[in-house]
């Protein structure tokens, strides 16, 4: 944070009131870099995770720039697109535009998938000035001839790596295609791989740069630690960690979608309320179950990879690692989710013998080694395989040690 006020940045009254209604009093770094130069229609290439305020620093530059007198849109034409790779974060980027741009009379619509699209096309149909959506709905739309871009002014394309791993590039790279060569265009994204940087290189004109480090910025702020632990074993010992009831909101993530519907059904049969929230759930339930989290209905939310940059919710005490992912990038993002607005925050580990790869490759991109936690007694476990129970795991013994070294040493 800095000690900046918004109104120094060059923000208008109206928005500066709904931030104030927000609670928000400070820009932070990337919005303090960002904001002033998008106030003057640059280009700019983002390189920050959700978590740092990226979505205030485009949204408040864009909500001010629309905010001025000009022509109406005309109908089934927009001002201004974001497109976003999931349903969660494009609702709550929705929300964002209509909470900062509540004094400015703006129309905003919020087009995904997993819904009927005929209040979509009503909103549409009207004209809008701020259009929030995934590529794939909002790409059906267009070719149904029930939206056209070629009036967009502003474009923003959020978590471009996460389009790209969700198979989505071509889409985007379609829907860029419709718009006027004559814009301002944002490109986030939390890494750079090679696809990420030929589609900014393309879309953007002489772009400021912009870089928040989310793994500094994580690790700092977050204890993470992992338990050595069988497969069979992990569901008692989650179920063995939510008995301490410092462990207030919890999300859980695991790497398939059969697996998170396995872990919730689990938890609710332990008495722990418990929802999921994955790929397969239609956008009502999943709004639902992310309701029922936020408001406290349900103390654990069990997600997978593609709700780990959707989840904005304040006050998630810890996140578990139920299975570890097997892209290190997608456990910064996991981790994320606790630790928001500046508050610290818990994440634990579960890693089998199949995850010492996956273990490895977490600890190279953060550069810190996990605290490994002491083995626990369980009750109610399903037994080892023999071959686990018999077959000595040089990296556990290793990680035993340096537990012990580290118990000695706080004694």
């Amino acid at each position: 944070m800095t000690n900046l006020s918004f109104s120094e940045l060059g923000l208008s009254e109206p928005i500066c009131r709904a931030l104030a209604a927000e609670n928000y009093t400070h820009p932070t770094p990337i919005q303090m870099q960002s904001i002033p130069l998008l106030l003057e229609g640059r280009d700019l290439l983002g390189i920050a995770q959700t978590g740092t305020g990226k979505t205030a620093a485009f949204a408040l530059p864009i909500l001010q720039r629309l905010g001025k007198p000009q022509q109406r849109p005309e109908p089934r034409a927009a001002h201004a697109l974001i497109l976003a790779p999931t349903r969660e974060l494009v609702v709550q980027i929705g929300e964002s535009f209509a909470a900062y741009g509540r004094h400015l009379g703006l129309k905003h619509a919020v087009i995904l998938g997993g819904v009927g699209q005929g209040q979509q096309v009503k909103a549409l149909a009207r004209g809008i000035d701020i259009l929030v959506a995934t590529p794939g709905r909002l790409l059906d739309l267009a070719e149904q001839g029930h939206v056209r871009l070629n009036d967009v002014k502003h474009f923003v394309l959020d978590e471009a790596d996460r389009m790209l791993d969700m198979g989505f590039i071509r889409d985007v790279r379609k829907i860029v295609a419709m718009l006027p060569k004559q814009r301002q265009s944002l490109l986030f994204s939390a890494t750079m791989p090679k696809d990420v940087a030929r589609l900014a290189a393309d879309m953007l004109r002489e772009p400021i740069r912009v870089e928040v480090t989310p793994q500094v910025v994580t690790v700092d702020r977050i204890e993470q630690r992992v338990f050595f632990v069988d497969t069979a074993s992990k569901h008692a010992l989650l179920i063995d960690l939510l008995k301490d009831p410092s462990l207030a909101r919890v999300i859980v993530f695991t790497r398939t979608k059969s697996h998170a519907n396995r872990v919730s059904e689990q938890l609710e049969r332990a008495g722990i309320s418990a929802d999921a929230i994955h790929g397969n759930k239609s956008q009502n339930a999943r709004q639902r179950a992310l309701e029922r989290f936020r408001v406290g209905e349900a103390r654990v939310l069990v997600a997978t990879d593609i709700a780990a940059r959707g989840i904005d919710v304040d006050g998630v005490s810890h996140v578990i690692n139920f299975e570890l992912p097997n892209e290190p990038e997608s456990y910064v993002h996991r981790i994320g989710r606790t630790a928001r607005a500046g508050k610290s925050g818990i994440a634990f580990s579960f890693c089998d013998a199949t995850e010492r790869g996956f273990l490895r490759d977490i600890e190279r991109l953060t550069k810190r080694p996990l605290l490994v936690e002491a083995p626990r007694t369980l009750t109610a476990t399903a037994p080892s395989t023999k071959s686990d129970s018999q077959k000595p795991d040089a990296s556990l013994v290793r990680r035993k040690r340096q537990w012990q070294r580290g118990k000695s040493r706080a004694a």
